[in-house]
Order: C-alpha cells, then structure tokens, then sequence
C-alpha cells in the first residue's frame, strides 16, 4: 500500500510538470530578457547589444561630479530595464512585437528615439519612436526640462517622453496646473485685447497639453533606475523574482486544480466503498488542493528561474534542452526524490531501495517532461494535454524502468518482480475504468437516488476540463461533497484564494 501510495505520488508530481510546461516557458521566456538586459547579451538570438547594466556599471565617475554622472548613468541603466520589462510583458502576454533600443538597431545615438517598436518581422512600427528623460529633481523640474527649448525636437516628432514613475503622476499634475494657468492668463489678455500675448499664450497652452499627450509611465522609479547603476545584480534579481513569482501565483490556481480534482476521485471512491467518512474525505481534498496548490507555485517559480538561465546559457545544448519541459521537470523531480532522501535519512527505506527509488523516478521525470510535449500536440487543449502526456509518459517509463531493474537480479527475484510489475502496470492502465466502473456499481446498487447528481457533477467536471473553467470544475465537485454530507469550504475560484490566504489555513508538503 505504502509503495502504492509512493508510485501515485510521483505521477501526482509528473502531472504537476506537465501542467505547468506552457506557464515556466512564458515567464521563463519573460525573465530571460532581464539576463540579457543584464549581461548585454543574447545568446538565443546570437546577438550582443551595444551595452547592458553590466558595462554601464563599469563606467567611470568623476569625484567631483559623482552624483550627476551616477544620475546620468542611471539613465543609461533605465533604457536597459525599460526594454527589458517591456519584453517581458509583450511575452508573457503572448505578443510577437519587441521593444529595442535604437542603439542596439545600429542608430548609435539618434537624435530623436530611444527606443522603438518592432512587430514580428522585426520592422519598426510606425509611429512607436519613444524618448527616455529622467531629467530634472522633482516633477516640476522634470516638465520645466520637457517645455524647455532643448527638448522641442521630441515634441515636434510626436515622441512618447517615458519619465520616471514617480514622477509621473506629478508631472501630468504640473502639467494640468499650468494649462489652467496659461488659459487664466490668456482670457486676461483677451478681455485686455492684447492679441500678441494672447497668440503667445495659446501656443504655450497647445504645448504644454501636447506634452501631457506625450508623456508616459516609464515603470521604472529613479530610485530603481539609481540601483540597476550602482547593484545590477541586485535589480535583475529582483525583475526575475518578480516575474517567477507571478508564474508562481498563476500555476498555483492550476496546481490546486490539478491536485484537487485528482483527490476529488480518490476520495470519492473511499467515501462510497466506506472506506472513509464524507467529512474526512472533504478535508483531505482541502488540503490535497492545497497541496497542488503549493507544488504547482513551487514548479512554475523555480522553473522559470531555471529556464531564463538555459534559455540564455552559452552552449547550444542547454538551449536546446530549455525548449523542453526540463526546467518544470527539474523542480519536480527534486521534490520527489527530496523525499526519498528524506525516508533513507530517517531510515525507512535501506541504500538499495534509495538507489533504486532514484533512478526509478528520473527515469520517470524525464519520460514524462517528453511526453507532456508530445501530449500537449497531440490534445492541443492547453494544459490538458501536456497533463496526459505526463502521467503517460511517467506511468510508462516507470513499468519501464522496473523491468530493467529487475534483471540484475536473480531469477527467483526476478520472476516475482516481474509478477508484481505487470500486476501494477495493469492497475495502472485500467485505474480510471475500474474506478468510474465500481462508482456506477455501487451507486446504482446502493446509492440510486445519488446517480443523477454523480451525473451532473462529472459531466460539469467534464465541460470544465474542456473549457478550463473553473469555477464550473468547483461547483461540480461541490455537488457531490454536499449530497455526500460534506462541508463546501468555498464556491468559486475567487473565494478558493481567499481560503488559501487564510493565515490560519497551515498546509504542509
């Protein structure tokens, strides 16, 4: 029972990869970008910017000029995180156009642009020039920069003016104060009859409204852009926490999907062969989910981490294998085998069976990491498919990996290897059918007037797994928790997060 338990637990784990393959490759993707931002490199593209945030902390400082030189290099380092955190949203959100800075185009200090926008073909969308100023020491300092004569090019050219994001909002402010102002003055000089300062006065006020047209959130404070100057390593760390914990925070609704549905069956099938009480079974789903939860956010973070690594690596083979599902796989197959270290640590388990556990469950991860992409092709549902893929691919390489094993010994060993193999491996393969073919026994035997809500919940489960809608998935299994005497502990997906926020809620791995 207890190597049962173990083998169900791994393809749990195998499942949770698969799931998560599509969400660690966006924001691994995503979080790669700060690398390059970083190191001034793009190894998956084969191409080497005109500087990064590593060379830009190198540059000289004059003593006697330290503060406007870390200031004027500050904004050096902004363009790198600006090109960098716009990537990354265009790819997570699965967009093919790219931000560059126009340096890195070969156009060496333009004299209008920053940076531009590229559709996917890589040409420059029309229209997209943008000019960075984190000028000036306050919000008003900064507008009186933007109005000044020296800055009347970018204005003429229509250039979106990213300013610091705490700026931001002063300076429209500013801005708007000094329309209301001008228009003040302008209607003094109207009733006067002063027409040369009233001509004078509407165009500083159609300025001063175009340059409230122009000017955009750069997201970058000049606090963070003084820090991606003087701490690189430091900034890009946090960007690529930033995105991975997100990753995290959305794989976990999948995760807690996952384990849930998964407990939902198991425990179903307990309550109806009496085996557990409707109470004990609606607990062990709650933290079954939780569980999912936990692990589907432990997988999509550090996958991510480790994917913006290997996408960027300098060898080839590492990039290569980034494609796959091995970061996701990575993560899990370290939880997993994180447990059987721990069971020989404690003792429960001797040198050999680790030494086998071991291997038994890499073999299992890996096959599962490539079937999860042959699965996600074949059922192009998304998620879905890389979750089949896996447990088949884990179920199969594990029958595998147990028939290898058992030849290196001897034939008595063998021989009731083999027996207690395919008696798995059978189980394993007819687990489904079995289950839903005993639940329809028994319920048309013992429970028949539960058959129309069994009924209904699976085939709400059904549509929701299609649809991946789940709150429809929930209400479904809440359907059978109730008729079942069990305590719903929450309706809808939303009221779920806030049950997983509870600090009173401990769950544990």
């Amino acid at each position: 029972m207890k190597k049962k338990k173990k083998h169900t637990e791994s393809i749990d784990l195998a499942t949770q990869s698969g799931a998560a393959n599509e969400v660690v490759s966006r924001y691994g993707s995503a979080a790669k970008e700060h690398l390059v931002s970083y190191s001034g490199v793009d190894n998956e593209n084969g191409r080497k910017l005109v500087r990064g945030l590593k060379k830009t902390a190198g540059s000289r400082i004059n003593e006697g000029y330290a503060s406007q030189n870390i200031k004027q290099q500050a904004g050096f380092a902004a363009e790198d995180k600006y090109t960098a955190r716009q990537n990354a949203e265009k790819i997570i959100s699965g967009s093919k156009e790219r931000y560059s800075r126009t340096d890195d185009l070969g156009r060496v200090n333009d004299p209008l642009f920053d940076h531009v926008l590229l559709d996917e073909d890589g040409v420059v969308v029309l229209g997209s020039g943008e000019q960075m100023k984190f000028v000036g020491n306050s919000p008003k300092a900064c507008l009186n920069k933007l109005a000044s004569d020296k800055f009347q090019k970018y204005i003429d050219a229509d250039a979106k003016i990213t300013v610091p994001s705490d700026f931001y909002p002063g300076v429209l402010q500013e801005t708007e104060a000094k329309i209301q102002s001008l228009q003040q003055q302008l209607d003094y000089a109207n009733s006067s009859g002063n027409k040369e300062l009233a001509e004078k006065l509407k165009k500083d006020i159609a300025k001063y409204r175009k340059i409230k047209s122009l000017v955009k959130d750069s997201g970058i404070t000049n606090k963070e852009a003084i820090e991606a100057r003087l701490h690189p390593k430091i900034s890009t760390a946090k960007d690529i926490i930033r995105i991975s914990h997100r990753s995290g925070i959305e794989q976990a609704k999948t995760g807690a999907f996952v384990g849930g549905g998964i407990s939902l069956i198991k425990n179903t099938i307990s309550v109806i062969k009496g085996e557990i009480k409707p109470f004990d079974a609606a607990k062990s789903i709650a933290l079954d989910t939780g569980k999912g939860a936990i692990v589907g956010y432990a997988t999509a973070f550090a996958g991510s981490t480790i994917k913006a690594g290997m996408q960027n690596a300098a060898s080839s083979t590492i990039r290569a294998i980034s494609k796959t599902n091995a970061p996701a796989m990575i993560v899990t197959s370290t939880i997993d085998l994180g447990k059987s270290m721990t069971l020989f640590a404690k003792g429960k388990i001797s040198g050999i069976e680790l030494l086998e556990e071991v291997g038994e469950k890499s073999a299992g991860h890996i096959s599962g990491a490539m079937f999860a992409i042959v699965g996600q092709a074949a059922i192009p549902i998304p998620i879905v498919g890389a979750m089949v893929g896996s447990i088949v691919g884990y179920a199969l390489s594990s029958a595998f990996y147990k028939e290898l094993t058992t030849s290196l010994k001897d034939a008595k060993l063998a021989r009731e290897n083999r027996i207690r193999i395919e008696k798995e491996c059978n189980e394993a393969i007819n687990y489904i059918r079995q289950c839903r073919e005993e639940m329809n026994r028994i319920a048309s035997q013992y429970l028949s007037d539960y058959q129309n809500v069994f009924n209904s919940a699976f085939s709400d489960m059904d549509s929701a797994l299609l649809s991946g809608d789940i709150d429809l998935f929930i209400s479904g299994a809440n359907k059978i928790t109730k008729k079942l005497g069990g305590t719903i502990q929450y309706e809808n997906m939303n009221e779920f997060e806030s049950f997983m926020d509870d600090n009173k809620i401990s769950l544990t791995l």
